[in-house]
């Protein structure tokens, strides 16, 4: 990160103690574009440059972070490595398996996964397991999901065509979308139990599938009215799979119930900056701990929170509830932004987030409720 001014330093401190109950800055070795929770006390987050091997770390969150309740002064402070590796290819995915010691990375230059295990004796080590090659057309990398019953399960696919899940112990082929004669991108797929998924391409169109029929893919949503050709579409599935959001690079937000892909619950222009036509780092997560709240970034060097309630089906422009700048505090006006590549909710804090920023800065925030962006 650009060396900040001292005071304009000073006056983000003082005004971040009127608008954060908590505000802790870390520096990483390297960029990264994922932050993925093990189970509710370490967050995994890996490198992602094509240019040099790329690190796998868990780092255990600091312990003030960690209490249920205000601890006072807390002697750890700082996030601890736990364990690490190096991957050969840049992480664009992780996901861990809830229940198991596994992980499953993705990323370019193709479509191949790559299985690891966390160390579960005392020593510091993430360990590759094994690499799931694919043959698929073109130089695209998978998107993934995972889940942990009855069996360990990975769901991936770059395309339409391409999906597929695959156990990840066995390898064995549990379901494929060969045969579908539907090309499009995919940008982002989620498991919504063992047996059904939902799928977001890159036009913004949804996908439900449920491997247990054929055909498998069982409905779809109509493309957004708003959709242009230069922009594409990402999505965000809400606590218990109630709604799910989807995010497109102009800016817009349109919010469906995954069981009718049929019409829309709400609409929304957000406050962003311009829009992205080719941003790869969207992103759109729900508060898991705040009813209707969503955070997006992916624009620019901030990270947007958002209280949907009063939305409505006809497309308006909204206000955020609030917006987090450190990331970009002290930056000139000629420098570009450190773009915010990735963000997520803690699992029970309720205005708690975690971001990261291309500059390798991660943030852990807590925002003061009812203090208006």
């Amino acid at each position: 990160m650009a060396e900040l001014g001292e005071s304009e330093w000073d006056s983000w401190m003082v005004e971040s103690l009127r608008r954060y109950n908590d505000l802790h800055v870390f520096e990483l070795q390297d960029p990264t574009r994922v932050i993925e929770w093990i189970q509710d006390r370490s967050v995994c987050v890996a490198g992602y440059s094509a240019k040099q091997r790329n690190e796998i770390q868990e780092l255990s969150l600091p312990q003030t972070l960690s209490a249920k309740e205000n601890q006072g002064l807390c002697p750890d402070r700082d996030f601890r490595v736990e364990r690490g590796e190096f991957s050969q290819r840049p992480v664009y995915q992780l996901k861990y398996v809830a229940g198991t010691s596994l992980l499953v990375s993705s990323g370019p230059p193709d479509a191949s996964l790559q299985v690891w295990r966390l160390a579960t004796n005392e020593t510091d080590t993430i360990s590759l397991l094994t690499t799931l090659l694919f043959s698929v057309t073109g130089n695209v990398w998978s998107r993934i999901s995972v889940a942990c019953s009855p069996t360990p399960r990975v769901l991936h696919g770059s395309r339409i065509s391409d999906l597929a899940v695959r156990d990840i112990v066995t390898q064995s082929v549990l379901f494929t979308g060969a045969g579908v004669e539907e090309h499009e991108p995919i940008s982002e797929l989620e498991f919504l139990d063992n047996s059904t998924f939902l799928v977001c391409c890159m036009n913004g169109q949804l996908w439900l599938a449920d491997t247990r029929q054929r055909p498998s893919l069982i409905g779809r949503s109509s493309l957004p009215t708003n959709n242009s050709s230069d922009s594409h579409w990402t999505m965000g599935l809400g606590p218990g799979f109630s709604v799910v959001g989807r995010l497109s690079s102009d800016g817009v937000v349109v919010v469906s119930d995954p069981r009718d892909l049929s019409k829309s619950l709400a609409r929304a222009e957000l406050a962003t900056s311009k829009p992205q036509a080719n941003s790869s780092h969207l992103c759109l997560n729900w508060a898991p701990r705040l009813q209707q709240h969503l955070a997006v970034s992916g624009f620019d060097g901030t990270v947007h929170v958002y209280d949907s309630s009063t939305w409505t089906p006809s497309l308006r422009r909204v206000e955020p509830t609030f917006v987090h700048r450190g990331h970009c505090v002290g930056l000139e006006p000629c420098q570009d932004l450190p773009l915010v590549t990735t963000h997520t909710w803690h699992p029970w804090k309720q205005r708690m987030l975690l971001s990261a920023a291309g500059d390798g800065s991660l943030h852990v925030w807590d925002w003061v409720g009812n203090n208006r962006a």
